[in-house]
């Protein structure tokens, strides 16, 4: 399995992502990704499932499957917890409900703040504003973690070159990674490329295009990224499934990349996609279906009279 060099640490490429694993799958995904061959298992704490993957965890670990150091675990602050003194007792939740004793990767999920006693913010009231709330300041708190040894890398999710800029313009510890929404229809080329000048690598999180996400988060007649002719086609031509193709696309690229599933079968496809060969015209068959579309496209934060809207969260 390739691996991108994060830090002096090596991550797998290609990891098994747990957004929408619902109770009881999770635990089981885990573990039979872990027999099939993952190194690489993507959580967060407000999935909501961080207890059951730490259970799948332990029991790979005391069966002798695999060892703490064979695996690449990430997780991520959520938005109530920004501020320098909320970090470390967020990531000590995580590491107690995940039965492990240091993470490999912490990212802030999101750029957007939360009055602590709100996890799911609904109304302006419950939202604070980054100039309240500054990014420098949770940061702080993330370099803490690593100097105590609680992690060995940090990271971020979802931010905008404009946010990255900030960012390292204010850190002692340059973040390593920035895991963002990626894949075909949302190839994010200006921010892969500054990344790469940069040295922050990036992983593409819904790289399939998220079909079974919440309907309340889906938008009318979206196209389906899975049913696009031209990779279909594609897949096709080179005897594999769309999924594979799509995952061989980000790997060509250099991309990290966590699909997501629960069934056995997928996920056994999905790991094999790393084997998947693509070729100049091939990756620029792909290239050609750019449609610039989000599907995760951050209008949840956006309430009456609230510090977020789309222009300032994307920077768009």
């Amino acid at each position: 399995m390739q691996t991108l060099k994060l830090n002096g640490h090596h991550m797998p490429i290609l990891g098994l992502g747990t957004w929408k694993s619902a109770p009881g799958e999770v635990y089981t995904a885990v573990k039979e990704a872990i027999k099939i061959g993952y190194r690489h298992i993507d959580c967060a704490a407000i999935y909501g499932n961080e207890k059951e993957v730490g259970k799948a965890l332990k029991e790979c670990f005391d069966e002798g499957v695999v060892t703490r150091e064979e695996l690449w675990i990430t997780s991520k602050l959520w938005n109530n917890m920004h501020g320098e003194k909320n970090v470390i007792p967020a990531l000590e939740k995580t590491l107690s409900d995940l039965q492990l004793d240091f993470l490999d990767l912490y990212l802030i999920h999101w750029p957007v703040a939360q009055k602590k006693l709100f996890v799911g913010a609904s109304k302006a009231p419950h939202f604070l504003s980054l100039e309240e709330q500054p990014i420098a300041g949770t940061w702080k708190g993330m370099e803490q973690a690593v100097e105590l040894g609680l992690t060995k890398c940090i990271g971020v999710s979802n931010f905008s070159i404009k946010k990255l800029k900030d960012l390292v313009a204010n850190s002692s510890i340059k973040p390593v990674l920035n895991q963002v929404e990626l894949h075909p229809y949302f190839q994010q080329d200006e921010l892969v490329d500054y990344c790469r000048s940069n040295n922050i690598h990036v992983m593409a999180y819904s790289p399939l295009g998220s079909s079974d996400r919440p309907e309340g988060l889906k938008a009318k007649d979206e196209p389906v990224l899975l049913e696009d002719k031209a990779i279909n086609e594609l897949a096709k031509n080179i005897k594999a499934t769309v999924a594979q193709t799509i995952i061989a696309w980000d790997i060509h690229r250099g991309i990290s990349v966590i699909p997501k599933s629960v069934n056995p079968g997928r996920l056994k496809q999905n790991f094999e996609a790393a084997d998947v060969q693509l070729s100049e015209s091939d990756m620029e068959t792909i290239k050609q279906v750019n449609k610039n579309r989000r599907y995760v496209d951050g209008q949840f934060w956006v309430v009456p009279d609230g510090p977020y809207t789309i222009e300032n969260l994307w920077d768009e």
